[in-house]
């Protein structure tokens, strides 16, 4: 089986995140594998393993992006495939990235397609559809479950809390949910043997595209923290005060009432 696995490398939304001139500072930034991507690196090895096949993990980006994929080759993937457009395009959207890997992606056949729901940077999770809506095959969004009988596929996904069961058939796209699986951390032998499994990079006039083709379609105006969150009210007395008090407070300084 042909399974890919579209990967991001995104900031570590754990670690302190700060701006420079209205733009992420990348420097001391911590950058991961998108963590909902991990579930797809995870199902497609599993898969793999079954029933045979090889996986290839693929993602747009610049040269930083090799550690990403190398992690996910020290998983278990056993290809690996950077669209380096650093050169080229320096403001893509998320048409641009579903543009430059549907491009890449229309004549590999590929069986099956992992994508996370989302990306934790931008929380768009529009990537995965565009991609499915422009090679013009199925797809399937926050899965958690996904069994393979031939060519016949059963998904479980999640519907704001409670689920929903597909039947489709492969080729297929789907996006992982948590709860799809636990992704694997990466094994010393693992790590050792990634050093070893080819990454191809490929640019963008390796694609037969040409920038106005890949032109994103929306513009960023401004990029800002959350405010800083303000210290609590800790309300005093007897309770019928603390009430007309609390009351009050949700009148004259939340505006609620």
């Amino acid at each position: 089986m042909n399974i890919i696995v579209i990967l991001k490398r995104t900031f570590d939304t754990e670690e302190k995140i700060t701006l420079s001139n209205g733009q992420i500072n990348e420097d001391g930034a911590e950058f991961i594998i998108n963590p909902y991507d991990e579930y797809g690196i995870e199902e497609a090895i599993q898969i793999r393993d079954k029933v045979g096949g090889e996986v290839t993990v693929v993602t747009v980006g610049s040269e930083e992006s090799e550690k990403e994929l190398r992690t996910a080759l020290a998983m278990g993937a056993d290809k690996a495939v950077l669209i380096n457009i650093e050169e080229e395009v320096s403001d893509g959207d998320q048409f641009t990235t579903a543009r430059l890997l549907a491009e890449f992606l229309q004549d590999k056949n590929p069986d099956l397609l992992f994508s996370g729901n989302v990306a934790i940077d931008g929380g768009s999770g529009q990537v995965g559809p565009r991609v499915a809506d422009l090679l013009g095959i199925p797809f399937v969004s926050t899965i958690t479950k996904l069994d393979i009988n031939g060519q016949k596929v059963t998904v479980v996904r999640d519907v704001e809390g409670d689920s929903e069961v597909i039947e489709t058939t492969l080729p297929l796209l789907v996006t992982c949910q948590q709860g799809l699986n636990e992704p694997r951390y990466p094994s010393l032998p693992g790590i050792m043997k990634a050093k070893r499994k080819p990454l191809d990079e490929i640019l963008l006039d390796d694609l037969d595209l040409e920038i106005d083709d890949v032109k994103a379609k929306t513009k960023t105006i401004e990029i800002f923290l959350p405010p800083k969150k303000e210290a609590g009210v800790v309300l005093e007395g007897e309770l019928a005060d603390q009430v007309k008090e609390l009351v009050s407070l949700l009148h004259t300084e939340a505006k609620f009432l």
